[in-house]
């Protein structure tokens, strides 16, 4: 059986923001190596694999915002949706400590394989629901893990990236966070700008606003923590576009 890319939800929703997530799901199509990347179940189940309770939050926070949304149906372990094509990052060998043998040896008509079925329809998809908002702004969720193997811990509950080619919502939205009492990085813990990456292909590429809001992971690791900090999110990002004149 073949299973879908991506997962679409909401595409008439009337909402000019569009909810995102790249890495949604740890699926390991059964066409990869019998579905087993070889690493442990364990490995498959943590930040390296997707981002965890990142999907049940822009599930709900589209929800909240009456927005449609795109959530992808494979493991970044397989191919990195929100990576360029020519990132050397597209495909992770290695990942936070953890070897992943099915990609040590990845000769170009598998990587062009995965590309086809995987990263291009979903993006392909992506930039269909973009289109469907004259206006269009787009919210890309993402969680991340509290605690790097080997490094210090991260303080934040909330990170909001924005690239330096688009500051027009970003900061705004790191004040309210923090206007709210929530302990908020700006642009921690990941620079806000990637080239090739899914708000440069989708939102800069074309003047669209945007902002990626990371969540620290152990806040959302159940769906009642994905309903509290999608409904604070959706309290904030409903007339930012308004407030800033977007």
């Amino acid at each position: 059986m073949t299973v879908a890319a991506f997962t679409t939800i909401g595409r008439d929703r009337k909402s000019r923001w569009l909810v995102t997530c790249d890495h949604a799901s740890n699926r390991v199509p059964d066409w990869i190596n019998g579905g087993d990347l070889g690493i442990a179940a364990e490995d498959m189940a943590r930040h390296i694999a997707f981002d965890v309770g990142a999907a049940g939050l822009a599930r709900h926070l589209a929800d909240r915002l009456d927005a449609p949304g795109i959530l992808s149906n494979f493991s970044r372990l397989v191919i990195d949706p929100n990576r360029g094509e020519d990132d050397p990052t597209l495909l992770m060998r290695i990942y936070d400590g953890t070897v992943i043998p099915a990609n040590r040896v990845m000769d170009t008509a598998e990587r062009e394989r995965r590309l086809d079925r995987l990263y291009r329809p979903y993006h392909d998809a992506y930039a269909r629901l973009a289109d469907t908002h004259p206006r269009r702004a787009i919210c890309a969720i993402h969680s991340f893990t509290r605690q790097l193997r080997g490094r210090p811990r991260r303080p934040w509950a909330v990170g909001i990236l924005y690239s330096h080619r688009d500051d027009r919502l970003g900061p705004a939205l790191v004040r309210e966070c923090r206007d709210k009492g929530w302990i908020t990085g700006e642009n921690e813990p990941y620079s806000g700008h990637l080239d090739g990456d899914s708000i440069d292909k989708h939102a800069l590429a074309h003047g669209r606003p945007n902002v990626l809001i990371e969540i620290c992971n152990d806040l959302i690791e159940d769906e009642a923590g994905q309903i509290i900090w999608a409904n604070r999110l959706a309290g904030v990002l409903a007339g930012i576009l308004d407030r800033q004149e977007l």
